[in-house]
């Protein structure tokens, strides 16, 4: 993994960006002390996260009758 601060990636964004396409990471360094702020990674080492529904998990539910019918219009609020 290579280490660049922010004006070396300003000034380099171009070549950064193939770098990063041909599977090199790349860290962002910021400050004085060139802390890393920032990881860049190729789009295919990132991984899906599953999605939480929240707070309201388990809580309701729906359900709609068997005759259950809407209109166009209804739908619309017409």
């Amino acid at each position: 993994m290579r280490i660049m601060t922010v004006g070396d990636l300003k000034t380099h964004f171009s070549e950064v960006l193939q770098d990063i396409q041909a599977g090199e990471e790349i860290a962002v360094a910021y400050g004085k002390r060139k802390e890393i702020v920032a990881y860049l990674i190729p789009k295919s080492a990132r991984q899906p996260q599953k999605r939480t529904l929240g707070i309201l998990k388990n809580k309701g539910s729906v359900s709609f009758a068997e005759n259950f019918k809407l209109t166009e219009d209804e739908f619309l609020g017409v």
